[in-house]
């Protein structure tokens, strides 16, 4: 995909699928996701932006995941699984609320469910080799690998962390690893059949996408965490100590979300040891992403050029210090070894001019989330009139309240400004801020689906810092006609999709 589809005048809506409607538990790649890119294309929607798509972590959060190239078992649905004679339907059966997600039933449930499909899969090809699964594996090999072994290890071992298996493994030690490699055998063939059927289903979805004229965002973050297969597989390009512990860990100083900062507590990485082999492992990083997505978000691009490291152990992100990220090399780097990077650069929180330099050298769109906006003067930069044409605008990101819920809650003088602005009352929000986005000169407009369908703040994806987020559902019995008419309209009189959902008089 050429970076050129950055600068096409687009809109979309960012839902992850988690959120979709469904009889088991979470949203999935199953018959809804289809159903919810057909409402896009009735929309004019041309982009659907998602979360991003690895294992959920601590506090069931996707930026925390096992993996940076896995996909996420919760996301395989189970109606395929059935259609090939693996599953029994009658058995799926389960009063799971449909509104949001209980991890703590739905995870061992659906994690049940894809053991049974893969003992359904067994019986079915009689332990003869399947072909299409031993090809996948070998195209996959390079992170598949690992991210098997350390699934394997993880459920032999437990702990959730690495550093706490037998001392070989820990370390990777080769005779360990083989050793590990033939008492795991069935559990490695476990967890390569559920990636292989998300990366079946994920592509087919992508396909219908396409067909559909809707592209794919995906989300990147910045950093890994520490119980991965990526670090455990790779510790040589993490700061760790001598017993593969975090020397120094991930955050953000005090800001907008939280006067305290962030104490993230991944672990940082390695930059000197990274460009010694040329960023190997983040140019496989990327090639992966890519084979996911058409677009990808990276999240927090500040980090590249410098970055909060804490100390280990450290109480809060008081503590920590700016050190320097690796700027303009990783980036030409990759550019050389992907071609061009269709790449959106989040570029939220405390922002300096190195890092608009970054941002303007690669050419990457930054983001405006209009929800900051009206807590300055007119010079703001996330005001619309101050946009530049290389930019995607949110009404707000899943770390966001809803527009509904941050009109409530925003100040008066925030309410007030916003008023004139818009030319809007009470009654307007948050069409107005999503008229604002879509007529805006920025390139892309996004908006959460959440915004989409006008929910109150009750309806919130995530609350940085806090327990218990991205569980939000939907219904489709909130999706009326009307919100697909007024996204099309708006969205063509942005110049973002055809001008004949606007019916007007030849």
């Amino acid at each position: 995909m050429s970076a050129e589809v950055l600068r096409q005048r687009r809109a979309g809506v960012v839902l992850h699928p988690t959120s979709l409607p469904g009889p088991h538990g979470s949203g999935d790649l199953g018959p809804n996701a289809y159903y919810f890119v057909d409402w896009l294309h009735t929309a004019g929607q041309t982009l659907w932006q998602t979360l991003p798509l690895g294992p959920i972590g601590p506090g069931d959060s996707p930026y925390m995941s096992q993996s940076a190239m896995a996909g996420n078992p919760l996301l395989v649905a189970l109606e395929p699984l059935v259609e090939q004679g693996w599953l029994d339907a009658a058995e799926l059966r389960q009063d799971f609320d449909p509104l949001r997600v209980d991890y703590a039933r739905v995870v061992p449930w659906r994690m049940q469910q894809l053991r049974r499909a893969f003992d359904g899969f067994l019986q079915a090809t009689a332990g003869r080799p399947h072909p299409a699964l031993q090809a996948w594996r070998e195209a996959q090999a390079w992170w598949l690998q690992d991210y098997v072994l350390f699934m394997a290890l993880d459920q032999a071992h437990g702990s959730g962390d690495w550093t706490h298996w037998p001392p070989a493994l820990a370390r990777r030690e080769p005779a360990a690893l083989q050793s590990a490699l033939a008492a795991h055998g069935v559990e490695l063939e476990f967890w390569s059949f559920v990636q292989w059927q998300f990366d079946l289903q994920w592509q087919a979805l992508k396909d219908y996408a396409h067909s559909k004229q809707v592209l794919l965002v995906g989300d990147l973050p910045i950093f890994v965490a520490h119980h991965s297969a990526d670090c455990w597989a790779n510790a040589h390009l993490f700061e760790l100590d001598a017993q593969g512990q975090p020397r120094v860990v991930a955050g953000v100083p005090p800001d907008f979300f939280s006067q305290a900062g962030q104490l993230w507590g991944n672990p940082l990485y390695n930059w000197p040891a990274m460009r010694k082999d040329n960023y190997r492992w983040w140019v496989a990083r990327l090639r992966r992403q890519y084979a996911l997505s058409d677009i990808v978000r990276i999240d927090h691009f500040r980090g590249f050029v410098d970055y909060w490291e804490i100390d280990a152990g450290a109480p809060s992100a008081l503590q920590g210090r700016w050190q320097s990220g690796p700027g303009q090399a990783l980036f030409d780097a990759l550019k050389k070894a992907l071609g061009e990077l269709p790449i959106i650069a989040e570029d939220l929180g405390i922002i300096t001019d190195e890092v608009h330099a970054l941002r303007d050298y690669t050419g990457f769109p930054g983001m405006r989330v209009l929800q900051f906006a009206f807590g300055g003067d007119a010079s703001h930069p996330y005001l619309p009139h101050n946009f530049e044409a290389n930019t995607v605008v949110y009404t707000g990101t899943h770390d966001n309240d809803t527009a509904r819920g941050w009109w409530a809650s925003c100040s008066a003088r925030e309410r007030a400004f916003a008023r004139q602005y818009l030319a809007c009352d009470d009654a307007n929000m948050p069409g107005a801020l999503l008229r604002a986005a879509l007529l805006s000169v920025a390139a892309w407009s996004m908006c959460p689906f959440q915004d989409v369908l006008g929910l109150d703040g009750s309806h919130r994806m995530n609350t940085p810092g806090a327990l218990g987020c991205w569980s939000w559902r939907f219904s489709w019995d909130w999706v009326g006609p009307e919100a697909a008419l007024q996204l099309s309209q708006l969205s063509a009189l942005g110049g973002r999709c055809d001008l004949r959902a606007l019916q007007l008089p030849e």
